[in-house]
């Protein structure tokens, strides 16, 4: 989706991404009315830790989220995620907070094995230009495509997971993204919590929410799937965050392409590895 993209640490989850546009790369414009999301919990300043699993568990790669706070109260997320077999996600909103969220700037860059499609696009509410980069494969010809587009009030690419801590807990909330099909197109995203399930926190158990994103398709859902081999008959996203006072990021899971691997993205603590001294004593000899 374009996976881009919201903060993942803290009540500041990242806008995984899903970022979140490739992760909707290529889907289809549907006409787009819904308001903009009012900023409930405000962001800032903050820097988080990822890993990227298979469903099976095992670790595909790790990504790093870093916040910042600039001037005019606009903030600047971008998330990284570096594969083992050396692909890159790289995913960066900017978005302001007064009174409603509004993004003012995207950038996706996707490159590597991992993905199907080799991409990088640009997109900013300002000049209202676009820019896209789209190769098939790593082998493949690359495309480039220019223009201008008017950007919705509620688009919110690289911030679905800001927008699911914004919910008010257990509602549910139509957004819109760019889905680029190459031009950038709006979509409209349903956001709807489905489920509380279990979170275990070192020895303590506490529920966390679990919402499912759903891209509207509609009636070119058929056709895509001719296009791309096979289009998944529920096409969504899942997410589960911790609605506590201070809302909290706990997982995401999703392909970070539209006919990518799903992937599964959760938080991890850097630890300090320090030798003991019996652990030089046994080097030494």
């Amino acid at each position: 989706m374009s996976f881009r993209t919201d903060n993942f640490v803290g009540h500041r989850a990242v806008g995984v991404c899903v970022a979140l546009i490739a992760v909707i790369a290529a889907l289809v414009c549907t006409p787009v009315n819904a308001a903009p999301i009012a900023v409930k919990f405000p962001e800032g300043m903050t820097h988080g830790f990822l890993l990227v699993r298979s469903l099976a568990g095992e670790i595909l790669g790790q990504g790093e989220m870093i916040q910042t706070l600039k001037e005019d109260d606009l903030i600047e997320n971008q998330l990284v995620f570096r594969f083992k077999d050396g692909s890159l996600h790289d995913e960066k909103v900017a978005f302001s907070q007064q009174r409603v969220f509004t993004m003012i700037s995207y950038r996706l860059v996707q490159r590597g094995p991992s993905f199907p499609e080799q991409l990088d696009v640009s997109v900013d509410r300002g000049t209202a230009k676009y820019t896209v980069r789209l190769q098939e494969g790593e082998d493949g010809k690359e495309e480039v495509l220019t223009g201008q587009v008017d950007l919705p009030k509620d688009v919110y690419n690289g911030m679905l997971i800001t927008m699911s801590k914004n919910l008010r807990k257990g509602s549910n909330e139509t957004v819109s993204v760019l889905a680029f099909t190459p031009t950038p197109q709006a979509i409209k995203v349903y956001l709807h919590a489905v489920d509380e399930d279990p979170v275990n926190i070192a020895e303590v158990s506490r529920k966390a929410t679990q919402y499912v994103y759903t891209p509207q398709i509609g009636m070119i859902k058929e056709f895509f799937g001719k296009a791309l081999g096979k289009l998944p008959a529920e096409f969504h996203y899942t997410c589960w965050i911790m609605n506590d006072k201070i809302p909290s990021f706990v997982q995401f899971e999703g392909p970070l392409q539209l006919m990518g691997q799903v992937v599964r993205i959760e938080l991890v603590s850097p630890r300090v590895s320090i030798k003991k001294p019996e652990d030089e004593k046994i080097s030494s000899k």
